[in-house]
């Protein structure tokens, strides 16, 4: 489990596949600084632009570490495929503050971004999410992108999905790798939690008992 409050800026140096067919995936060599992994060990995990995914190697003294990601986890989420700045977060553990709100590292889709503007001293992101996601998506709820947690302002249902604005404060350009974002860019994006179980409480109400 994540918070959705990065803890780092890392960066995808290098991919390798791990196998030649098109159902094989790719290990991932990230680097993020020997600070940072001193209390990582082998099987723990970090998520990576808002993807859980698991530590398979460690080099310390060069602070780089690599995850195995799978041809499932490539298809439904975006920017784990190239060199790049990542956001990571470490998981959570029983005594930590969440600060962000609870996060599970599991993609529920892939956004596009539509807007990125400085207003005043904070900048608006406008991410499209796909139409499934709509349901889940509130006025001040939560939704995470990229693994940053981030509150929902305002809410635009279109015929092609649902447009949600989100403030993004100076620190939040600053300590994370959404201030490279660009419009048309992709992005991972998790729902709130408690909406999906809500939701699901909801549609088996309405289903009448079987006798």
């Amino acid at each position: 489990m994540f918070t959705g409050i990065i803890t780092r800026v890392g960066r995808i140096e290098r991919h390798q596949p791990l196998g030649t067919g098109a159902d094989h995936g790719l290990r991932l060599h990230v680097a993020a600084g020997a600070d940072y992994l001193a209390d990582v060990a082998l099987g723990d995990s970090i998520a990576i632009n808002g993807a859980c995914m698991t530590v398979t190697s460690l080099d310390p003294a060069q602070g780089g570490f690599t995850v195995d990601v799978s041809a499932e986890s490539l298809a439904r989420t975006t920017g784990l495929d190239r060199p790049g700045p990542v956001n990571l977060e470490k998981a959570m553990r029983p005594a930590d503050r969440l600060g962000g709100h609870i996060v599970s590292g599991h993609v529920d889709g892939v956004g596009t971004v539509t807007r990125l503007a400085a207003v005043g001293e904070s900048w608006n992101l406008c991410v499209l999410a796909p139409p499934a996601l709509a349901k889940y998506l509130a006025y001040k709820g939560s939704i995470t992108v990229n693994g940053v947690s981030l509150t929902v302002n305002h809410v635009t249902d279109r015929a092609d999905g649902c447009e949600v604005s989100i403030n993004l404060i100076p620190h939040t350009m600053q300590h994370t790798a959404l201030g490279t974002l660009t419009v048309g860019a992709r992005v991972n994006l998790e729902v709130d939690m408690i909406a999906r179980y809500v939701e699901r409480m909801l549609s088996l109400a309405a289903v009448p008992p079987t006798a």
